[in-house]
């Protein structure tokens, strides 16, 4: 059996949108900023799109809602925008991030920092979640923007959006959001947050990949990416991604419509298959099942090699994933310490408690993200594999006592 449990890095294209965007491939593939009648087929398709990304996030008319290939390309738009904006003219000195954002964050703020500017990197506390207090003593009146996720790719664990929005706003700082993994897990109505930009990308809500979007708040501003023509309003120049674009309409208008579904049933199985792994000896986990988005389990088995348990799990047709750096790897001479709740109380962090440092759970941890399409059946083939892989690890494990 064949079981794809690594939906938090990229889906499956519903079957209902591929079949919707073939004919812009094949039929009606001319360029939508052309003034002729092959044209004109496309304009309805792109501008009911649109309407769709809008009112899928809860966008106003007068937002800017900017088509990008990803939302890597959209978060290095507003970190590197906001450098030439603001760092390099001098007007401010200092950005904040997560120690655990998305790669294209984390990076995009290292060159930053490289350009001579200060940079915050705030970690997280014993849920996986950043500390509201550390981010208010951050910052500073000279902190030009914080860049905080929605919710984390490896770990799941939703951050304080809305209030981190209102200490952005109260301080005068833009405050820059990556909705990748909350989009199509959670309800995301931009209009309830207090949000300068946010980013995300199709290729994880069962959209086509090679498509993202940035949000940007009526009255604010990013330098354009591309020079050239004049399509996306002269943020970014060049052809339109037409079949792109509709499919993550599409995609977004589905999303929507099943996230009743996935909170509550896709849930279901997702604790189906965490209860049944913490009873698997020292086994732990980082952030309560509340705090986190409902597809996803991230789970540390004591003294196993995630890359080891990777692959058995692959040999055996499933596919999951490991905390790969810079998630978790911390090269501080004092690396943070995470709090693991301990399989006899995996809910509450109170009673008993399991101290393990980063360098183990970067090296433990492993992933799982189902998705709508995950069956029950595909739950326990994965339990009996996961099993049966942890026995035999641990039989030739060194370390484990």
């Amino acid at each position: 059996m064949n079981v794809y449990l690594d939906n938090n890095t990229t889906t499956m294209v519903d079957s209902r949108i591929y079949q919707a965007i073939k004919p812009f491939f094949i039929e009606k593939y001319a360029d939508p900023n052309t003034s002729h009648t092959f044209a004109y087929q496309t304009h309805p398709a792109i501008e009911e799109a649109m309407k769709k990304i809008y009112e899928g996030i809860g966008a106003d008319t007068e937002d800017l809602l900017i088509i990008t290939s990803s939302a890597t390309e959209s978060n290095n738009w507003v970190l590197k925008s906001i450098f030439f904006e603001y760092i390099l003219t001098g007007k401010k000195n200092h950005i904040i991030v997560s120690k655990v954002e998305h790669p294209s964050v984390l990076f995009a703020a290292k060159w930053i920092e490289s350009m001579g500017c200060k940079v915050s990197y705030l970690p997280i506390e014993n849920d996986g979640i950043v500390n509201l207090q550390t981010l208010k003593e951050t910052i500073t009146d000279k902190t030009a923007l914080v860049s905080i996720m929605w919710a984390n790719h490896h770990t799941g664990a939703i951050f304080p959006i809305k209030e981190i929005g209102d200490i952005c706003k109260e301080r005068n700082v833009l405050f820059h959001t990556d909705a990748t993994q909350a989009i199509g897990k959670l309800p995301v109505n931009i209009q309830n947050f207090h949000i300068d930009y946010l980013t995300f990308s199709a290729h994880t809500f069962h959209g086509p990949k090679g498509i993202g979007a940035l949000y940007i708040k009526k009255g604010r501003e990013l330098l354009p990416l591309f020079h050239g023509e004049k399509q996306m309003n002269g943020y970014r120049s060049g052809t339109l991604n037409t079949a792109g674009i509709i499919g993550m309409s599409i995609a977004l208008e589905t999303s929507l419509s099943a996230l009743k579904f996935e909170m509550k049933e896709v849930r279901k199985l997702r604790d189906m298959l965490e209860d049944e792994l913490l009873k698997i000896e020292d086994t732990y986990i980082l952030t309560p099942k509340e705090k986190r988005v409902p597809n996803t389990v991230f789970i540390s088995f004591k003294s196993i090699s995630n890359t080891s348990l990777l692959w058995d799990l692959s040999k055996a047709g499933i596919a999951a994933s490991i905390a790969t750096i810079p998630l978790l790897n911390n090269t501080d001479e004092n690396p943070d310490i995470f709090t693991l709740d301990s399989k006899e109380n995996p809910e509450i962090n109170l009673v008993k408690k399991n101290i393990i440092t980063t360098k183990e759970l970067t090296h433990t941890a492993i992933s799982f993200s189902l998705s709508r399409y995950t069956s029950k059946k595909e739950i326990n083939y994965t339990l009996d594999i996961v099993k049966k892989a942890v026995n035999r690890l641990r039989k030739i494990s060194s370390s484990y006592h």
